[in-house]
């Protein structure tokens, strides 16, 4: 029992010192990996678009009228929910993606472990909901 207390309070100590997101590394992380099937303005009308059998999703639009859906963005991100859209699963570059492992909180405030990267084109994607 008390193992496990030990264990849940690293995580969540984590989670709170793993948030240091920086927008600007994500968004060249996404002009290199993400514009050629987002589009620069992340409307899902990249160059690529048209030979994809699923179209790109509209970055601009995932928060909605709600919160941001962090972890379903992360899932998608990482591979933990693949999207065969152009022959292979979504993300194209997932192991340029891996790396240190850091905790977010999802929308819902669970803790959440992906690589930094991913945390930075987080944060980036996040700022494209204002616009």
């Amino acid at each position: 029992m008390k193992q496990a207390l030990i264990a849940a309070m690293a995580v969540l100590v984590s989670a709170t010192a793993g948030q240091a997101q920086d927008a600007a590394e994500g968004e060249q992380l996404y002009r290199h990996h993400c514009a050629t099937c987002h589009g620069i303005e992340a409307t899902g009308q990249g160059p690529m678009a048209g030979v994809l059998v699923i179209q790109p999703a509209d970055l601009t639009a995932l928060q909605g009228d709600g919160a941001f859906p962090v972890a379903r963005v992360v899932r998608r991100i990482d591979g933990r929910d693949p999207l065969v859209s152009h022959g292979s699963p979504m993300p194209v570059y997932g192991p340029y993606f891996e790396g240190r492992d850091v905790a977010i909180k999802t929308e819902t405030g669970q803790p959440m472990l992906t690589s930094q990267p991913i945390v930075d084109l987080l944060a980036y994607i996040q700022t494209l909901q204002d616009r």
